[in-house]
Parts: structure tokens; C-alpha cells; sequence
């Protein structure tokens, strides 16, 4: 169903995709947009090995929502922070990208222990994740993304 890797010399294990999904701040997030058109924007997350899901909030309503509700075929992309060589001007950089279905996650008891992980995953301090999360858990929507398929490949940028 999904595409052998072309560049496959370039592929890194999956160990090294779960680990990019667990340590990475940033990602891409793409859906079918109006029209047909793609519709990508930046988001931070959290990956849940043992769920095989990918978590992120948002709004309750939107051209996100709208376009999960039409389609929930989805593709994320995050990548490190990468390296150079001694000597070397280029970079090393390892993306991983994931297709998958997105979903609206409507259980709040899940929805809270999901959003408190991640934002667990960016704030400094226990205090202030919860802190944000009793200040805005009602105006927001929690989404998954069940992972179907996953690469990672290594890109040199010379």
C-alpha cells in the first residue's frame, strides 16, 4: 500500500524514528485541505510508543478539524536537529515521516492525560504544564494520529 523508500541506502532503523518522534519538539502536520489542496503547519507533539499514536491539541473548530473530518488520511514530518562532520560544512539531518489516520479524541479523561503529557514535554516546570492545563483544557481539542506506516531516512545536504 505504501511506497518502498526510494533512496532504501538512506533508510535508519525504526529505533532511530521512535526516538526522533520521543526527543523532537517540532513537526509538520498535512491533510487534505479545501479543494483538495494539501495543508501542512507546524505542531508540536507527542509520541506515545506504547499507543503507536502521535497526540497534538489544537482548535475545537477550523480548517484542521474540518479537513480530519473529510479525510483522515494524514502525513507528519519531524526531523533532529542534525550534525556536521569534522572538516565538513554540510549537514547530516534524520527525518521521519508517518502516514496515518487522525482522529478527534473526545474522551476527556483521556484527552487530559494526554495533553498534560505533552505539555509536560515543553513546559519547565510541573507547575506551569498544569497551570496551562487548568487555564485552557476546555477550549482544546486533543487529535491522534494512529500510525500506519513510518521511515526514516538520513539526509546528507551536500
Amino acid at each position: 500500500m505504501f511506497r518502498p523508500m526510494r533512496r532504501f541506502k538512506q533508510a535508519v532503523p525504526e529505533a532511530e524514528c521512535k526516538k526522533i518522534l520521543t526527543e523532537e519538539k517540532r513537526g509538520t502536520f498535512s491533510v487534505i485541505g479545501d479543494d483538495g489542496y494539501p495543508y501542512s503547519l507546524p505542531i508540536n507533539f507527542y509520541y506515545d510508543e506504547k499507543d503507536n499514536r502521535i497526540y497534538f491539541h489544537g482548535a475545537k473548530v477550523g480548517h484542521k478539524v474540518d479537513a480530519i473530518m473529510n479525510c483522515d488520511k494524514v502525513c507528519f514530518t519531524a526531523w533532529n536537529q542534525g550534525f556536521k562532520k569534522e572538516g565538513c560544512w554540510e549537514w547530516n539531518v534524520t527525518s521521519v515521516i508517518v502516514f496515518g489516520r487522525a482522529k478527534l479524541i473526545d474522551d476527556k479523561v483521556m484527552a487530559e492525560e494526554k495533553i498534560r503529557k505533552l505539555a509536560l514535554k515543553y513546559y519547565p516546570s510541573n507547575e506551569e504544564a498544569e497551570e496551562e492545563l487548568v487555564r485552557g483544557i476546555d477550549r482544546v481539542q486533543l487529535f491522534a494520529i494512529d500510525i500506519e506506516h513510518m521511515t526514516g531516512k538520513l539526509v546528507n545536504e551536500k
